[in-house]
């Protein structure tokens, strides 16, 4: 099964929609560190990455950050294996207590908002004083949540996207730039 999804991830790669450069990647991420700095530079925030998605944006976020701050991970899903959204599922909880604490969440994608919205009210209602949330896409349509992200990259068309973390069947999250899978 991998192997098939391992080849079918070559020929989707090989017919993809470029819709964002590396070059206007790494523009928005300049961007969006000098927005959170001059937000939070002076809030000793938590940072918590959303696994899996949020790992390369804030692995590249990050070091652009040129203030103290802590770091953490997450894990959460409202799908586990349904293609429907439910409760929401912690995977793993922050290490770190949120107690009294400003965090900032760091996603791939706000596409529907239902579960960057949970983990948020999640992180509320744990104690946090503040919730911030970066996304370094945020999908062009209609949603079901009336959350807002506080800073975004780049908005990009409602199409099945990969790259920068955002997969296609597990792979092409490492792909350099924000791709569209053709026909989606």
């Amino acid at each position: 099964m991998t192997s098939e999804f391992l080849e079918e991830s070559k020929q989707v790669m090989q017919e993809a929609d470029l819709l964002c450069s590396k070059a206007q990647v790494e523009a928005a991420l300049d961007k969006m560190a000098t927005e959170i700095t001059a937000t939070l530079a002076e809030k000793n925030p938590l940072v918590l990455c959303v696994m899996t998605g949020g790992v390369i944006p804030a692995g590249m976020l990050l070091p652009r950050l040129d203030f103290p701050l802590m770091t953490d991970y997450i894990h959460a899903t409202r799908y586990g294996h349904s293609t429907e959204g439910g409760e929401l599922d912690w995977i793993v909880k922050p290490h770190k207590p949120l107690k009294d604490r400003v965090v900032l969440l760091i996603d791939d994608i706000f596409d529907e908002g239902l579960t960057l919205e949970a983990i948020a009210h999640d992180c509320k209602e744990a104690g946090a004083t503040e919730v911030y949330t970066c996304v370094l896409v945020e999908k062009i349509r209609q949603r079901s949540s009336n959350m807002k992200v506080d800073f975004v990259g780049l908005d990009v068309e409602d199409r099945y996207l990969f790259g920068y973390g955002m997969d296609y069947k597990g792979y092409l999250r490492n792909a350099a730039g924000i791709y569209a899978v053709k026909g989606m």
